[in-house]
């Protein structure tokens, strides 16, 4: 089978440190894929990104960029994403990856008016959502981890709303047969989620936030980590 692609545009390390485990080895362990068989394409990096005849699937990671930047690389990606799309090649866009998705399909992204969201947050599926080959196994309530100050305000006409919550409405959304994007982090864990609460902790108390409530609030969320498997088997059925 063609490999998968990994479009990493960001990096855990400012919060582990480096050498540590980042967004491509929790993304490929949680689809159940070696590391060494995906495709691994970081274009902040300057990374070219790969022909889609060569690639069986694509998961765009999250970042600490801000789409609403337009940086060079990052408009770069979203116009290949929107071929991916175009070619129906399954993607599944994650946080930043949702953000840029809905930007390259023509939906507005911006900075959410009710603040950011941080920590372990319950997602609700709606009708479609129940309905939907990626998170249609899901519960119609369930935990996830989250992370951004940036949402998509706006989706792109032809999105399908998928999730939501009381502080994001689009937490997750479709497009055609086989994009996604999900605003929640599926391939976070609560020790990542606790460390980056830990690192953030003066800029999250500048805004207003409860960090103890955010900390005692944290738990292990293996529905949401299971959309990875999922993806995965998705894109070896289509």
């Amino acid at each position: 089978m063609r490999p998968i692609v990994i479009v990493n545009v960001g990096s855990a390390a400012p919060v582990l440190g480096p050498n540590k485990p980042d967004f491509e080895n929790w993304i490929a362990d949680g689809m159940g894929v070696a590391l060494d068989q995906v495709w691994v394409c970081a274009p902040h990096l300057g990374d070219a990104f790969p022909k889609l005849e060569d690639i069986s699937g694509v998961v765009v990671t999250g970042s600490a960029a801000m789409v609403t930047d337009k940086a060079d690389w990052s408009e770069k990606t979203a116009a290949w994403m929107a071929d991916v799309v175009t070619a129906q090649v399954p993607l599944l866009g994650i946080c930043y990856g949702h953000q840029l998705l809905a930007h390259a399909l023509g939906g507005v992204v911006d900075y959410n008016p009710k603040g950011r969201e941080i920590g372990t947050v319950d997602i609700r599926l709606n009708e479609a959502g129940q309905k939907d080959d990626l998170l249609g196994d899901m519960p119609a309530h369930f935990l996830a981890q989250a992370s951004h100050s940036q949402s998509v305000i706006q989706l792109p006409k032809e999105a399908r709303l998928l999730a939501s919550n009381d502080l994001e409405p689009h937490h997750a959304f479709a497009v055609g047969p086989c994009a996604w994007g999900v605003q929640f982090h599926p391939e976070f864990d609560a020790t990542f989620i606790r460390a980056l609460i830990d690192h953030r902790e003066k800029d999250l108390e500048a805004e207003g936030l409860d960090v103890e409530t955010l900390r005692l609030g944290i738990c292990d969320t293996p529905i949401a980590y299971g959309v990875l498997k999922r993806f995965a088997q998705l894109v070896a059925q289509f």
